[in-house]
């Protein structure tokens, strides 16, 4: 996936959003900006399958060297899928963080959330803001 094409909160994950069914289906993962901030990855705990969160609501940790972050849903939804295999294979995430380092699928349950979340210009900026 581009960049380009997904919608970021202000927490460093992002949400790509199709429609499956007439549902609203969001692929979510963190950045590669947060990827790079956390700089050796060595643990990442997934939500379940099943499990209902609201936007802003942590929906795992990751663990680097030098702490241990949230991954927050950007919207809320159920957890349909999680990508099983990345925990075991964390340098996915630095490899293709907007791909094949996706980490859950969510069952949207309010479109209107991703009107709060950022275009790739705006998280862009918040980036370079931070430093």
């Amino acid at each position: 996936m581009k960049p380009q094409d997904l919608l970021f909160a202000p927490t460093h994950e992002w949400i790509h959003v199709e429609k499956d069914g007439g549902k609203a289906v969001g692929t979510v993962g963190i950045s590669a900006f947060a990827v790079e901030q956390l700089s050796d990855l060595v643990f990442l705990e997934l939500p379940e399958v099943g499990r209902q969160v609201k936007a802003g609501e942590s929906l795992g940790e990751i663990e680097s060297v030098k702490s241990v972050s949230d991954i927050y849903s950007p919207v809320s939804g159920e957890v349909i899928e999680v990508n099983s295999g990345l925990p075991d294979k964390l340098e996915t995430l630095q490899e293709d963080a907007f791909g094949a380092g996706w980490i859950v699928k969510l069952k949207v349950a309010d479109e209107s959330e991703l009107d709060k979340l950022l275009d790739y210009a705006a998280y862009q900026k918040q980036c370079e803001e931070a430093g």
